[in-house]
């Protein structure tokens, strides 16, 4: 069995416990974006991929009660700029980015009013963000760019401000019908690690340099758990998806 998990601070309990498991798989890592494309390409057999590709696969199966979600602010998916809201005419999107990219958009069409040339961004794209330019930044990277601009729309905390729910980045999903048995397994594996979530920073948070506090961040902020009112705010997201 392939698997493919974002290479994220975030998917850190995942991957811990992935490692630690019995099961025979092979594990890779990828930014959000490249995740996805390798499940839309059957590159791999399950993947934690952003929650905007989905509705994109043939068959998709959401494996396990796991995710990568925030209640409010998230911190390390934001709009940067220069001016306020009103005032921006482009926004660059970021091409780690596929459910990022798309709420900026339904933020811009449904909540903020506002209809800014959208861009899709390519490397070092952050060094044109300026003036009415904005930049939509995600992941570890965002967090060194909090001091560079003068308005900071964190896209999870504006989504829960205008829908009272929270908001789910990623799911672990499957491109294939798995045996049972096998399913249970990679959950169990999955559950580990969260259970196990401080023996996981133990052991790798070394590998990502940020000044994120790293612990309080996944205590405090990323919640891992799919829950009834995560999977209220998916649909509502899959119907506002432009």
């Amino acid at each position: 069995m392939k698997v493919c998990s974002v290479s994220y601070l975030n998917s850190i309990p995942f991957v811990y416990g992935l490692e630690n498991s019995r099961l025979d798989m092979e594990i890779s890592t990828a930014i959000p974006s490249h995740c996805a494309t390798q499940l839309l390409n059957k590159e791999v057999d399950l993947a934690l991929v952003p929650v905007a590709v989905i509705p994109q696969l043939d068959y998709s199966k959401i494996i396990s009660p796991f995710c990568i979600s925030s209640d409010g602010s998230v911190q390390t998916v934001c709009l940067f700029s220069d001016r306020p809201l009103e005032e921006i005419e482009t926004i660059y999107l970021d091409y780690h980015s596929k459910t990022s990219n798309a709420l900026a958009k339904i933020l811009c069409q449904k909540f903020w009013d506002i209809s800014p040339k959208f861009i899709d961004g390519e490397q070092s794209f952050e060094e044109k963000i300026g003036g009415r330019t904005a930049g939509v930044i995600i992941g570890d990277r965002a967090n060194a760019y909090r001091d560079s601009f003068e308005y900071i729309y964190d896209l999870s905390e504006e989504w829960k401000k205008f829908t009272s729910l929270p908001f789910v980045f990623a799911c672990w999903v499957s491109n294939t019908p798995l045996e049972e048995e096998k399913e249970l397994a990679f959950c169990k594996a999955l559950e580990y690690g969260i259970d196990n979530l401080e023996m996981a920073i133990d052991s790798k948070s070394h590998l990502f340099d940020t000044k994120i506090d790293k612990k309080k961040y996944l205590t405090e902020i990323i919640d891992y758990h799919l829950n009834d009112d995560k999977r209220k705010a998916m649909q509502l997201f899959f119907k506002l998806m432009p």
